[in-house]
């Protein structure tokens, strides 16, 4: 069999690498057990400024455990007043049980909801909305916000239109936009824009 000058060249660069892989790997890249990797008299003071570092982080656990449960007892005290549900649809109804319920003891026949809608409220919260409209006299209507702002759950008036109503019965037609605060988890996540 002949080799012809074309072949000889790869053949020749085939030998060369198997030869630098053999010396790499048997040669230069042995373990050499008799030698230590690090020295004993530089170990012991490194343990021991290591050891120093680990007690010192250790003793700080305790306190940081104390702040930890201060912080997520104060954090439980102020989401008392979120809406708690396990929907947005849950959590809207409880808002407009919570508009019905101040309603009736004010005179206020506050049934149906105009708009319903969820938005997110800085990074850690949700915001549900419910608009109602209904029709009261000015009294009513003052002692009704007045009785919202009472009530334990965290609620806003996001808007607030009245005008005039009965004029005879002295009645406003009032169209209320009230909010509660929820978890983020409720509010939907917006989706990127579709591409065409």
């Amino acid at each position: 069999m002949t080799v012809g000058k074309l072949e000889k060249k790869p053949a020749i660069m085939l030998a060369v690498g198997v030869a630098a892989v053999l010396i790499l790997r048997f040669g230069v890249l042995t373990d050499k057990g008799d030698e230590p990797a690090v020295s004993a008299s530089d170990t012991i003071p490194v343990a021991e400024r290591r050891l120093q570092k680990l007690r010192t982080v250790a003793s700080t656990v305790p306190g940081k455990e104390t702040v930890l449960k201060q912080v997520t007892a104060e954090l439980e005290d102020r989401e008392k007043g979120i809406l708690k549900a396990d929907t947005a649809a849950q959590a809207q109804a409880q808002l407009l049980e919570v508009i019905r319920r101040v309603g009736t003891a004010n005179g206020i026949d506050a049934r149906g909801a105009e708009e319903l809608r969820v938005r997110p409220l800085a990074n850690d919260y949700g915001e549900v909305l419910v608009a109602v409209t209904f029709n009261c006299g000015i009294e009513q209507l003052v002692n009704f916000l007045s009785a919202l702002a009472n009530e334990p759950q965290i609620l806003a008036t996001n808007e607030i239109h009245v005008s005039a109503g009965d004029v005879k019965q002295k009645t406003v037609q009032v169209r209320l936009s009230l909010s509660g605060v929820v978890p983020k988890k409720l509010v939907p996540e917006k989706k990127g824009a579709a591409l065409f």
